[in-house]
């Protein structure tokens, strides 16, 4: 039995249909990467899964129970198994390091100040990132303070980590170590990994599996070899960075949140 199963979704923002039949299934422990082009809803899925986002049809199943359908407070228990490191990162600006990833310890675990303490210290060296609990956003990198993001999402010690778009903006030197640590984090502390990407080369050099999405369905899955050797032409197009993008449906999944 699959985590995680996208069985018959269909989305939809007015107008514009981002799913018409999507299916897909996660197995437990697995680094699986979902590639397509802008505007075909890659990171909707992503918030389908944990519910910030209500599917118009089908099902979603987590740990063989049916969730979509499934109030805030239904939620509440997979959230807490399921972590999401958003494009942005989403710091809070006025707290530092250590408060920034204390916030979801604090919000859904019932811990003293000192395993608070300690699990930020822990989650922070998790990510490379050792003493650095005092520090502010405003004084962080951009890759720092991705890796801020991640370890907040680590913190709760989830079974799932959800990653969206985790290395753009970033340099070459950052997009690799964010790059390797997905992968160490996925075999080190054996979660099980959905990254959503349109970086290609990241895409290929991290994944157990990829699926791409294009059109409001899932048109291929497979490993980075599988994908290399594809002859499908819109597998090909994309690999080759002709991959076709709808800026109108991008905007609006961009003001879906």
């Amino acid at each position: 039995m699959s985590l995680i199963e996208f069985r018959g979704v269909k989305k939809a923002f007015g107008p514009k249909v981002v799913y018409q039949d999507l299916n897909l299934e996660i197995e437990e422990g697995e680094l699986l990467t979902i590639i397509g082009g802008s505007g075909q809803g890659k990171s909707v899925m992503l918030k389908m899964l944990i519910g910030l986002l209500e599917i118009d049809g089908g099902s979603i199943f987590f740990d063989g129970q049916e969730i979509s359908g499934f109030t805030d407070a239904q939620y509440a228990p997979i959230r807490r198994r399921v972590a999401m490191l958003f494009q942005a990162g989403a710091l809070f600006d006025s707290l530092n390091a250590k408060e920034n990833v204390a916030y979801g310890l604090r919000e859904q675990l019932d811990m003293t100040e000192k395993e608070v303490s300690e699990r930020v210290r822990e989650s922070l060296s998790h990510v490379g990132l050792p003493g650095t609990e005092e520090t502010w956003p405003a004084d962080l990198s951009a890759g720092m303070k991705k890796r801020v993001s991640l370890a907040r999402a680590l913190a709760i010690r989830p079974e799932v980590l959800l990653y969206d778009e985790p290395t753009t903006g970033l340099d070459p030197i950052n997009v690799t170590r964010i790059a390797d640590l997905i992968v160490d984090l996925n075999d080190r502390i054996q979660v099980t990994s959905v990254v959503v990407t349109h970086d290609m080369d990241t895409a290929l050099a991290i994944s157990d599996r990829i699926a791409m999405i294009q059109d409001g369905f899932v048109i291929f899955s497979g490993t980075p070899d599988e994908v290399r050797a594809s002859d499908d032409p819109r597998v090909r197009d994309f690999i080759e960075g002709n991959a076709p993008v709808d800026e109108d449906t991008e905007t609006l999944l961009r003001s879906a949140g």
